[in-house]
């Protein structure tokens, strides 16, 4: 089959195309923007990109168009493939039918932690010899790649209550039928398309509504609105981690490079983790993936074990570099519970002696629009100083920032905000950026100043 993306260059229908093509699919796509890194991975693939989408592309013909939610109405090529009547699917309705159809499917839901949770859960996996397919919206630094189709009939996807297109509303994970879930938290998020967390609620309803009665729900037990949600109807089995009767850990120890903790199952205890990530998040997260596995038939002994040699993914806490004796770390924290955590965890890793200098992007959809402004102060008290890029925003940050007094910067210029992050950065600081997007390759370009000073 040929298949024609649109909105190719996105992570997740990226990873689609990835996927087509390994199953023996003909795979072309567009985007409005093609440029690295994803159109080199899709060339390397073999896979035909054109800038653009102009209504010409209907000469391509291909047997399905695949369409991503990045594309509305309005859209030239969109409207000429109606006003055709050809046939068109979304990416998550054709992942579904093309790939899922037939395979133990374990999905990872969540305002937070999907992308780390999705690739602890397929390291575990492969380090257990399954060859699990997966899905992940970021690159696990333990493959070189963010979706294969795997070798096996398990499937690890990052389940986003996101809408799926612009002609199905439904959240995308209705369409995975998991027999495993992973719900790691729930909050208010994505408010350019829910009215408020009860909307959100109803959608990981309907995700639990499509489990199998032999399925399995590992839900976190400290997060109410997940409670409310399972109170709403539960048909599978249920297993809690963050709870004394269901999966827990005791014997915290963080050290500078990795956390070390035991790992329970009500009473017993199933080994000691050593994992390489930082936070009290990231050992949630560790939790959920090795109970996740277990339903799988992984033995938890084996899974903590595979867990020591996880290396991370790619925008989580990440080291860009150290110039002049700063570190600048890249995350992609954007939601102020996000932020709050990933500060938590970098100050575990660093101790109490190292000053922390947060670097901020509100670039999501929620954060552009100021919904979430007011909890910003308090998510960003960890850090010694804090600078907001206010570019493209329809709301005061400065305001919003007004309670951090002088520990706060506002700037909407790039250049005039490195300038400043580099005149307060002395030797022994970190530099914490945080952004869903690219930052105008601020990263560097703070690595270059420092290394100038």
């Amino acid at each position: 089959m040929h298949i024609h993306i649109l909105g190719i260059c996105g992570t997740f229908m990226g990873g689609i195309a990835a996927i087509a093509a390994q199953a023996g699919h003909r795979v072309t796509g567009c985007d409005a923007n093609v440029y690295p890194p994803m159109s080199d991975q899709l060339r390397a693939l073999g896979i035909d990109l054109i800038e653009g989408f102009d209504a010409s592309q209907r000469a391509i013909a291909p047997d399905l168009w695949v369409i991503g939610n990045v594309v509305s109405r309005g859209n030239p090529l969109m409207e000429a493939i109606l006003d055709a009547g050809d046939p068109y699917v979304s990416g998550p309705q054709w992942l579904a039918e093309q790939v899922l159809r037939g395979k133990w499917v374990l999905a990872v839901a969540g305002t937070h932690g999907k992308t780390t949770t999705a690739s602890l859960l397929a390291w575990i996996l492969e380090a257990a010899g399954r060859q699990p397919g997966f899905l992940i919206g970021g690159v696990p630094r333990n493959f070189p790649v963010s979706a294969r189709l795997g070798g096996s009939d398990l499937f690890v996807i990052e389940a986003d209550e996101y809408d799926t297109a612009f002609f199905d509303k439904r959240s995308k994970f209705v369409h995975y039928r998991p027999r495993t879930a992973i719900l790691n938290n729930l909050e208010f998020d994505h408010a350019d398309i829910f009215a408020d967390l009860a909307a959100i609620e109803t959608q990981f309803h309907h995700l639990v509504r499509t489990i199998p009665r032999r399925g399995r729900v590992i839900a976190n037990a400290a997060e109410p609105a997940l409670q409310r949600v399972l109170a709403r109807g539960l048909w599978s089995e249920r297993e809690d981690f963050m709870a004394d009767t269901g999966w827990h850990l005791d014997r915290v120890e963080e050290g500078a490079d990795a956390t070390a903790f035991d790992v329970r199952f009500g009473a017993q205890r199933l080994g000691r983790c050593r994992l390489g990530l930082a936070g009290a998040h990231n050992r949630a997260n560790a939790l959920a993936a090795i109970a996740a596995a277990r339903h799988a038939g992984v033995d938890p002994a084996r899974a903590i074990d595979a867990l020591a040699g996880f290396g991370g993914v790619r925008r989580r806490l990440e080291t860009r570099g150290d110039a002049g004796g700063v570190a600048v770390i890249d995350d992609f924290a954007h939601h102020p519970t996000a932020i709050a955590t990933t500060l938590a965890g970098l100050r575990e890793r660093l101790g109490p002696g190292r000053r922390i200098l947060a670097v901020l992007e509100p670039r999501s959809n929620t954060m552009k629009l100021g919904t979430m402004a007011a909890q910003l102060p308090a998510s960003l008290a960890d850090a010694q100083r804090v600078f907001c890029y206010s570019a493209g925003l329809g709301w005061d940050p400065a305001a919003a920032l007004a309670p951090l007094g002088e520990r706060a910067r506002v700037e909407a210029d790039l250049d005039r905000l490195v300038a400043a992050v580099v005149a307060e950065a002395r030797p022994g600081d970190t530099i914490l950026v945080m952004s869903n997007g690219a930052f105008g390759g601020i990263h560097e370009r703070l690595l270059g100043a420092l290394a100038q000073r």
